[in-house]
Order: structure tokens, then C-alpha cells, then sequence
């Protein structure tokens, strides 16, 4: 038995799980999408005409097959009370088919057990009715088992029907199973529509995820450009503040260099801004800074007073582009840390090393620096997650040697190019 057809018989009617990116289901509820007709656009409204013409066709049945002495009889109150109940029953046959059901078969028993010995014609509506509305299977073979069985002893052992007796039985089975199968591809057609909803759901949700990522990776890639570059300009203003009245050529020299941090900030911020904008086949943009340009980072610090000595080992060429930008952002909000936190009088190594399990990166200071939940800042915690995000780890505290140290591991592996 299908998943469609456990359905109506009580199972689980979640939407199935996805085995694939695309899936026909949206489609195929399309394509098997079913007329929509009057008995489904007004259904009360056809049901009590359905009632209406099963209680004529019932008496036209009744008066076709009895002599002239029976037609009082199959008029006489008790009779005409069975037809009316039974066809009036119908109205309800798709919210109750059971019921229904079994109210017709009790007034078809009453109909056979009479003097007039004929059946009533609403029950092939509610053995349509049955297979197609009644949720449990076993309940709707039931019904129908019992509908056959009056029927039978009406034809054979009542009367002798021959062989139209036998083509009234296949009839009757033939309105439940078509019910019953209408019911399984009803079921199955709801079961398209909610997978295609839950694919739809699931899509939506994916996309903001995306858009979730997107901004937090845009927002740590603001974060350490303008929090380095502002912390390079803070300090050479600083610096041309405290000797600008007894060495003016020195506080130029400090003035460029803040010209020059805020030229670079602009440079970085433009250049992702461009990458944002830019197609996939855009390769005229100038690459994003990695391992490459740590001496001119370190240049860059060093011209503010604090002595920064950067060490390498490995090769650190050929990276992948995510983990060549992390390195290069983990060493820039480490650096930016140094000038918050430990002040000019303090010796940094920085150390990035490649290996065999990925980049090692190592930033220690001979100063305080900060605390791991110092401040209300974001750089230990966006360079933490830059780290995590390619499956490494970065970690902070003090030194072997004193001050303050951030350490972190970076594999290759996982890292998309």
C-alpha cells in the first residue's frame, strides 16, 4: 500500500522528506490537478439535488416492478417515510459517510423485508459516497461487505435474480472501488501540495539563511577594515597632537600617515562593495588582501611606534581564497587589538606557518592586551568565527611569555577556493 493510501487509513500525513534539490511535486499538482465541477464548486446544493432525484428514481423503481394490487402498497406511509429518509440522508454523505451509509442500509433491509420486497436507489450513492469520503479502510470494506451481503440474500435467497442479480453485485462493488480510487488520488494530489508548500517553505528559509550569512560576513569584513584603519589614524592624530608644536615635521609625517590609513580604508571598503556587486564572470577586480600583504600590514603598524616582527614558514601561496582573507583578517584584528590595548611600548611577533594540517597563525604581544570578555567589542568574537566557519579553532589569553596571545588554526581542506 502507497504512502497516499496508508493516509486516509490514519497514518502520519506529513509532507514526505526530500530526497533532492528539485523535485516534480509543484509540477505534477499541476498536471494532475482535477476539474473542478459543480458537485465540488456547490457541494450542498448537489447533494440535496442528488437526494432529491435518488427519492424519484426511487419511486419510479418501486412503481415499475409492482402490480397494479402492490403500488398502493409501495405508496403507503411507511414506504414512502424509507424512500424519503434514505434520499434525505444523502445531503450529509460527505461529512458523515458512514452514517449515512448505515442509515441507508438499515432502510434498504426494511425495503427488502416489506411486501413490496424491492431496494432503494440512494444506496449506490452511498457506496460511491463511502469509498470516496469514509477515512477508515476497514470501516468502508465493512460497509460495502454488508451493502453486498443484504443485497445478495435479497436476489438469491428471496428471489431469484439470475444472472442480473450478478450484474447489480458487480455493480455495487464497482461504485465503492471507484469512490475508493477517487479518494486515493484526491489524497495523493493533497500529499503533492503539501510537499510543494514544504519545498516552498524550506526555499524561503534557505534564502534567508543566505541573506542571514551574507550580512554577517559583510559586517565582520567592515568591522576589520574600519576598526584597524581608524585605530592606525587615532594613533598617528595622536601622535601629531603631542608633537606638533615641537616638531612639525614629524607631525606631518604622522598626518600623511593618517591620510594614508584613511585612503586605505576607502580603497578596502570600495573594493567590497564592488565585490558585492559583481557578476560571477567579473575577474577585472583587484583580489582581496592574504598572506601576501601581511608586510605591508605590518609596515603599517610599525610606522605607529609599536615594533611588530613577522615570521613565516611554509608556503602560504596558493591558498584558498577564504582561508588567505581569514589570515589576513585575524592578524589585522589583532593588530587592531595591540593599538587599543597595549599601548606603543610593546614588541609583537606575529607568526603564520603553513602546514600539512592547515595555516597556524600566532599573534603575541609583550603589553596587557584585552581580556577575553574585555570590552564590548566584536573582533575576538568575528575572529573566532572565522576561524569556525573553516573548521578550525582560534584561542586567546596570556602568553608563554607574558602579555596577551591569540592563536588559531585554519585547514585547508574544507576551505572552498
Amino acid at each position: 500500500m502507497t504512502s497516499a493510501q496508508n493516509s486516509w487509513g490514519g497514518v502520519d500525513n506529513r509532507a514526505p522528506p526530500v530526497t533532492g534539490a528539485s523535485d516534480p511535486g509543484s509540477v505534477a499538482v499541476k498536471a494532475l490537478q482535477p476539474f473542478r465541477g459543480p458537485f465540488q464548486r456547490w457541494p450542498r446544493i448537489t447533494d440535496a439535488l442528488l437526494g432529491v432525484l435518488a427519492f424519484f428514481l426511487t419511486l419510479a423503481m418501486w412503481s415499475s416492478n409492482a402490480t397494479s394490487g402492490e403500488l398502493g402498497k409501495a405508496m403507503s406511509g411507511a414506504l414512502l417515510m424509507l424512500a424519503i429518509v434514505a434520499s434525505a440522508a444523502l445531503y450529509w454523505r460527505r461529512s458523515y459517510p458512514v452514517q449515512v451509509h448505515g442509515l441507508i442500509l438499515c432502510c434498504l433491509l426494511l425495503s427488502v423485508l416489506s411486501p413490496l420486497n424491492d431496494g432503494v436507489v440512494a444506496m449506490a450513492f452511498s457506496l460511491y459516497s463511502l469509498g470516496r469520503y469514509a477515512a477508515n479502510d476497514r470501516i468502508s470494506i465493512l460497509g460495502v461487505l454488508l451493502a453486498i451481503l443484504l443485497a445478495s440474500m435479497d436476489m438469491f435467497v428471496i428471489n431469484s435474480a439470475g444472472f442480473s442479480g450478478l450484474f447489480t453485485l458487480m455493480m455495487m462493488g464497482a461504485l465503492w472501488y471507484i469512490g475508493r480510487r477517487l479518494r486515493f488520488r484526491g489524497e495523493y494530489l493533497r500529499l503533492l501540495e503539501e510537499r510543494a508548500q514544504y519545498l516552498e517553505q524550506r526555499k524561503n528559509r534557505e534564502a534567508e539563511l543566505a541573506v542571514t550569512e551574507e550580512r554577517g560576513r559583510i559586517a565582520r569584513e567592515l568591522h576589520d577594515i574600519v576598526a584597524h584603519q581608524l585605530s592606525l589614524m587615532t594613533v598617528q592624530a595622536g601622535a601629531a597632537k603631542t608633537v606638533g608644536q615641537s616638531d612639525p615635521i614629524a607631525a606631518m609625517e604622522a598626518m600623511e600617515a593618517v591620510e594614508g590609513a584613511g585612503r586605505q580604508a576607502l580603497k578596502e571598503m570600495r573594493h567590497l562593495l564592488h565585490v558585492l556587486r559583481r557578476d560571477e564572470n567579473d575577474s577585472s577586480l583587484v583580489p582581496q588582501p592574504g598572506c601576501a600583504d601581511l608586510p605591508s600590514l605590518i609596515a603599517e603598524v610599525n610606522a605607529t611606534g609599536v615594533a611588530v616582527q613577522l615570521q613565516t614558514g611554509g608556503r602560504l601561496s596558493g591558498l584558498p581564497a577564504r582561508v588567505d582573507l581569514s589570515v589576513y583578517r585575524i592578524v589585522q584584528e589583532a593588530l587592531t587589538n595591540v593599538l587599543k590595548h597595549a599601548g606603543k611600548q610593546v614588541f609583537v611577533t606575529v607568526t603564520v606557518a603553513s602546514s600539512a594540517g592547515g595555516v597556524e597563525v600566532s599573534i603575541c604581544d609583550s603589553g596587557g592586551g584585552p581580556g577575553e570578555t574585555s570590552g564590548r567589542g566584536y573582533g575576538i568574537a568575528g575572529m573566532r568565527e572565522r576561524a569556525e566557519m573553516l573548521g578550525g579553532w582560534l584561542r586567546t589569553g596570556p602568553g608563554s611569555n607574558g602579555g596577551f596571545e591569540v592563536s588559531a588554526l585554519l585547514p585547508c581542506d574544507g576551505a572552498r577556493s
